[in-house]
């Protein structure tokens, strides 16, 4: 048993024996050696496993500091010898040699890391020196880089053959100037210093905008703005690729565009947009120039701020041309329609612009619709032709259109709808064309009628056309009524005897226009007719109350024209005023225009209309005594034209305008409140009073008290789909409440109102 126990030496501590100085001086000849070896392109010869021993037990035996200052010192002597060969060598081989002394000297700082890696991890960090591979750049920036005949002389190549490549030269091959600059880029983060910006960023920048702002002058004096934004769209490209071939940092490439942007845009935005025959102001005349547009605006574009200058441009064009529509409007050289046409073309020409030369740009097509909206909301006018406009379309200008057409053409007419903020005077004018066609038959189609109601409807709710809408079931009551008495009379032999017929309109008042006229004096045969229906139609509808609008109907009477046996027969196609005054002269064969109004009661202005229409070359029923195309005074005579002839049967006596008799309003006419056709009617102003008064009153009962100003936002808010009323009016409107006591002032801020119950 005891000779299996197993026995156990125990030996002592070796002691540690620590490497003098002599053993470290030797070892870190060895390794000084084996830099040098490194430099001179050997080092496949040498052992890096026992290299990096030597280097290991140096600073395990706390000769570290040994170790770093004799490896500083190695590498600033290698790197004075480079010094010397690199101070002598010719501006045209400079930047090659000091690229490839650099990329050596970063294998060489690779390779003495690896040996040293051990002193990196532990010497470095206690003793806050550089690592190694830090150091070798420290020492190559001092050394090499900061001596006065390498750093001016490779900044200033590199510089010039920048600029040898903007003067459209062939350069060295651009690798070179990459790796010189990635050489100074590597250098400053080495040690944080600033080497690259101080000793090329600011310079290659000054340079750059001081090139670009000469060359913009001058070529820009020479050349028209279509070709500038070539070469500048080209220049900016070129920047833009010789920054990424050179691979410059972002900080300095977002630098150099921002200063070329400037310099070649920002500089020279305003007299692109105003040069003569060529700039972005001039192009907006020619429809052909929408491509050049667009390039002008992609170059503007890297400059989002020079782009109001093109807006403000097509803003500016956009309201002359609407002026010039205007003045010829104003003038008489332009119809009412002819202004719409007009306004629809340059729509369409400028929407094309945005939509191609903007790229459908928002603010584009935002600052398109507020100069539209100026110009054609400097007055009513605009609210007038278009109603005008759509009154033609839909009498004769949709004739044989399809469905599709048809809604095109409508909608075209909403597109100028909406720049409108007087939509209340549009809608009174258009339910005025609307009666005449409506009760005259003369629209293109139902359908058509209706389509445009629909369109109007959409655009501003059931409000709008709720008038509208009952003017159309008024003619479809109409009708049925017509049927009805003609059933009536078929079953009244008396009323069949007689020779007068006559198809009434019963109209609801708050549907239709006003008219404000007094009946005329009818003939016996018609009035005898007239009360005959009236007799019938308030039997069934007991309450209520007719009222005969003589201005607004029309008749069909036959003629007689020439001597016996040859007489000749014409069906004319009348207004009833006109059925009126002709049939005065189955009494008399000369009567003057007092006679004839003593003896219809017709209204002056339109009693003279209706006579020059039956005096026209074309429709001479009668022939006017004195000469010229107006009538002089109640003295003036008409005769009955016996020599009258057509080669229809059925003749329509059309009606001159209204202009040709006079300058003043008529019944036939809205009122307006300045007098001319520019002004908002009189009774729509009216209308206005009440909506306002009405908003303000519905608006407080809701808030029970409220700020002046949040008060006028609000009303202007809930109105907009109407028009637009100004604050001036608004005021107005609320004093006249407060008079009546439907608002009163608080006491202690009079800008405050609050509802009276």
């Amino acid at each position: 048993m005891a000779d299996s126990k197993k026995k156990f030496n125990i030996k002592p501590f070796r002691q540690h024996v620590p490497m003098d100085i002599s053993a470290a001086g030797n070892t870190w000849e060895a390794l000084a050696n084996a830099i040098d070896e490194i430099y001179n392109r050997n080092a496949s010869q040498l052992s890096f496993e026992e290299l990096y021993r030597n280097a290991y037990n140096l600073v395990l035996h706390k000769h570290g500091t040994l170790l770093y200052d004799g490896v500083s010192d190695k590498i600033s002597a290698h790197l004075l010898g480079t010094v010397r060969r690199l101070q002598d060598i010719a501006d045209s081989s400079l930047l090659e040699e000091i690229a490839t002394t650099w990329n050596e000297h970063q294998i060489t700082m690779i390779m003495v890391r690896d040996i040293l890696m051990y002193m990196d991890r532990t010497y470095v960090p206690t003793q806050r020196r550089r690592p190694v591979y830090d150091l070798g750049l420290h020492l190559f920036r001092i050394t090499v880089w900061e001596h006065p005949r390498i750093q001016s002389r490779v900044t200033e190549l590199l510089l010039s053959a920048i600029a040898s490549e903007r003067d459209g030269l062939l350069t060295d091959d651009r690798s070179l100037l990459k790796a010189n600059l990635g050489m100074l880029l590597e250098l400053g983060q080495a040690d944080y210093s600033n080497v690259y910006e101080r000793d090329f960023e600011t310079q290659f920048l000054g340079t750059t905008q001081e090139f670009y702002r000469q060359e913009s002058l001058a070529y820009l004096s020479k050349n028209t703005a279509i070709d500038y934004v070539s070469k500048a769209t080209q220049r900016m490209d070129e920047e833009k690729d010789r920054a990424s071939a050179l691979s410059l940092p972002s900080t300095t490439e977002t630098q150099l565009h921002a200063m070329v942007q400037k310099e070649l845009i920002e500089r020279h935005a305003r007299t692109l947009v105003d040069m003569e025959n060529s700039g972005f102001a001039a192009l907006l005349k020619d429809d052909t120039k929408l491509q050049e547009m667009r390039d002008m605006y992609d170059l503007f574009a890297r400059v989002p701020s020079s782009v109001d200058s093109l807006r403000d441009a097509l803003a500016d064009r956009i309201k002359a041309d609407g002026k010039a529509l205007i003045s010829d409007q104003e003038k008489g050289a332009a119809d009412s329609s002819a202004f719409v046409r007009g306004v629809l073309s340059m729509r369409d020409r400028y929407h094309q612009v945005v939509t191609v030369s903007f790229r459908e740009e928002k603010r584009a097509q935002k600052r398109m619709k507020e100069s539209f909206e100026d110009f054609l909301n400097e007055d009513a006018r605009a609210a007038s032709c278009l109603a005008i406009y759509v009154d033609e379309l839909l009498r004769t200008g949709l004739r044989g259109a399809t469905e599709a057409q048809t809604t095109e053409e409508l909608q075209k007419v909403i597109i100028v709808f909406r720049y409108l903020s007087d939509k209340d005077v549009f809608e009174a004018f258009y339910k005025q064309h609307l009666a005449k066609r409506l009760l005259g038959g003369r629209s293109v189609s139902d359908e058509a009628e209706r389509a445009m109601v629909s369109q109007l409807k959409a655009e501003c709710g059931y409000q709008f056309t709720s008038k509208l809408e009952g003017m159309f079931n008024d003619m479809r009551i109409s009708k049925d009524m017509r049927d009805a008495y003609n059933t009536h009379k078929r079953s009244d032999t008396q009323v069949l005897s007689k020779k007068v017929d006559i198809e009434v309109d019963v109209l609801t008042n708050g549907y239709w226009p006003s008219q404000n006229v007094k009946p005329c004096t009818l003939p016996p045969s018609v009035q005898e007719s007239i009360d005959r229906f009236s007799k019938f139609y308030l039997e069934k509808h007991t309450g209520r109350k007719l009222s005969w609008q003589t201005s607004a109907g029309s008749a069909d009477i036959r003629a007689t024209f020439g001597t016996a046996p040859n007489l000749r027969r014409h069906d004319l196609q009348v207004s009833t005023y006109q059925m009126c005054v002709l049939l005065l002269f189955n009494e008399k064969n000369m009567l003057t225009l007092g006679q004839i109004r003593t003896q219809t009661q017709i209204p002056d202005m339109e009693l003279r209309r209706h006579l020059i229409s039956l005096c026209t070359p074309k429709h001479r029923i009668l022939r006017k005594g004195s000469k010229g195309r107006g009538i002089i005074s109640d003295d003036d005579t008409f005769t009955f034209n016996v020599e009258y002839t057509s080669k229809l049967k059925k003749v329509r006596i059309p009606l001159v305008k209204e202009s040709s008799v006079a300058r003043e309003n008529t019944g036939d006419t809205l009122p307006t409140v300045a007098g001319d056709g520019s002004a908002i009617p009189a009774h729509v102003e009216e209308d206005r009073r009440h909506l306002v008064e009405a908003a303000v009153v519905r608006i407080m009962k809701a808030r029970k008290m409220l700020h002046h100003n949040d008060l006028i936002a609000e009303v202007t808010k809930q109105l907009s789909t109407r028009f637009v009323p100004t604050p001036q009016f608004i005021k107005k409107r609320v004093e006249s409440l407060i008079e009546r006591e439907y608002l009163e002032r608080k006491d202690d801020d009079r800008r405050v109102y609050q509802y009276v119950a």
